[in-house]
């Protein structure tokens, strides 16, 4: 395509090391459909007639489908996706198909084309992270009764419902969906029509095509739409402490699954066995889900690398922003395709769970607050309540075993209540705070949770419908 201003062909090894077929031959199909817009958009500024157009959009949508079937296979001497559609174009249509690339460089075409493919990716992945926040509100229903130990520094700490637990996690998901929307956003502007850097001397109409394209707005500078990867650094955003929470909750799970702990039951069908020890019953998707998250954070620092030190505005560095891309599009696709059937058929042994408050020292808090609340100042009441603990100890008692009396004997303030009060189901449910562990709060976490992921979806439906279809 430069051979008027070289004497010499292009080295076969330049060849092979410079194609990026590999990386973009996925968008084969948004980069027709960038072409049809923009064949439509010449015809508008009158640089093609309408016929001219009409032949190009029909040729265009037959090498999409052919794309589509697998008998379009294309040349890596061709270089990228780009020269093989248009060289394919050429050869059916002739001097109408050289018109196509009229006003347009591939800096601004391949940008489209990543920003068009990857708007469908990022539409797929709210679908399955849609379908993961309402199976994780779902379980939060479903246990919101059941109530398990909570845990700081992996150390017992308070009891909580186990729905609190399902929900805390929801409410990171539903942050990753907040990341998701705004990197949509980022990403859903059209760059076509800024050329290779300073925009056409043509006539060309820009709004026309990112309407066609069903952009919901223009890149505003052609220097900064071509130069800026930012649009794909917020997607890795996004995917990388997306990769950090399905991480979290994977760990929380094998390790509330683990014989020492052993109040979580996995299904056996997202489970493996061992090919000699004939007992095992190993966690191991959930310890893939937790790798995969190393991959994704690799991807955004990958491409902040690759960014950082390039100059305005296109340089060849960026070719190779398609390949943490894909990646990790490709890691969280199957990570969503796993994560909600999977926490779907999680079940809580509550009899085991119920063994870990047998010491009592749980309920060590409650204790503290119950002081508090008779007048006696926090830190006060904290080291009674740790004198106490301190005592059961020493004598291999629970801290649930001591009587009134006993109690009164570290502060005489402390009723016949206070035996009463210092069981699991009690503990939980008088966290009532808001957001606090409660079964009461837990449901209406619930509740305001369906109300979010409803809010979440219209936008996404909304941009499911404005994403643009091959023409018949």
């Amino acid at each position: 395509m430069w051979k008027g201003r070289f004497s010499q062909d292009t080295d076969e090894r330049v060849r092979r090391f410079t194609q990026s077929l590999d990386l973009d031959w996925r968008t084969v199909g948004a980069d027709v459909r960038g072409s049809v817009a923009h064949a439509r958009m010449l015809v508008r500024a009158g640089l093609l007639t309408p016929e001219e157009g009409e032949t190009i959009e029909r040729a265009l949508v037959q090498i999409a489908h052919e794309a589509e079937e697998g008998t379009f296979v294309p040349s890596e001497a061709l270089e990228d996706v780009h020269m093989n559609v248009e060289a394919l174009l050429t050869e059916r249509t002739g001097d109408v198909g050289a018109k196509i690339h009229t006003g347009r460089s591939r800096n601004d075409q391949s940008n489209t084309s990543v920003r068009l493919a990857l708007r469908w990716e990022m539409l797929r992945i709210w679908d399955g992270l849609h379908e993961l926040l309402d199976v994780l509100a779902t379980k939060a229903s479903e246990h919101a009764d059941t109530i398990v130990p909570g845990y700081t520094h992996l150390q017992q700490a308070q009891p909580v419902s186990m729905g609190h637990f399902w929900m805390a996690h929801w409410t990171a998901f539903m942050r990753d969906a907040d990341r998701l929307r705004a990197a949509y956003e980022s990403v859903d502007v059209c760059p076509l029509g800024c050329g290779a850097l300073a925009g056409s001397t043509l006539p060309l109409d820009r709004d026309f095509t990112a309407r066609d394209l069903g952009f919901s707005g223009l890149c505003p500078n052609s220097m900064d739409a071509v130069a800026s990867r930012d649009h794909l650094l917020d997607f890795h955003h996004f995917a990388s402490v997306f990769g950090v929470h399905a991480s979290r909750i994977s760990e929380d799970l094998i390790v509330y699954f683990s014989s020492e702990f052993g109040w979580i039951k996995l299904p056996d069908a997202f489970c493996t066995g061992s090919s000699m020890m004939p007992q095992k019953k190993n966690p191991d998707v959930l310890e893939l889900l937790r790798g995969k998250s190393g991959q994704l954070t690799g991807a955004l620092v990958d491409t902040l690398t690759l960014v950082k030190g390039t100059p305005l505005t296109f340089n060849r560095d960026f070719q190779e922003d398609k390949r943490a891309l894909w990646r990790s599009v490709d890691a969280v696709l199957g990570m969503l395709d796993v994560m909600p059937p999977l926490f779907a058929e999680v079940g809580v042994d509550a009899t085991r769970a119920r063994a870990g408050f047998e010491d009592g020292y749980i309920f060590a808090t409650d204790v503290a607050e119950y002081l508090v609340e008779r007048g006696v100042p926090f830190r006060k009441s904290h080291e009674i309540v740790g004198g106490a603990v301190k005592w059961c100890i020493e004598r291999g008692r629970a801290l649930t075993s001591l009587t009134p009396e006993e109690w009164r004997t570290f502060d005489p303030k402390i009723g016949d209540d206070l035996p009463g009060l210092l069981t699991p189901e009690r503990s939980a449910g008088r966290r009532n705070t808001t957001g606090g562990a409660s079964p009461d709060q837990v449901r209406l976490q619930v509740e305001d949770a369906r109300k979010k992921i409803a809010a979440m979806g219209a936008f996404f439906a909304d941009r499911k419908k404005s994403y643009p279809r091959m023409p018949e």
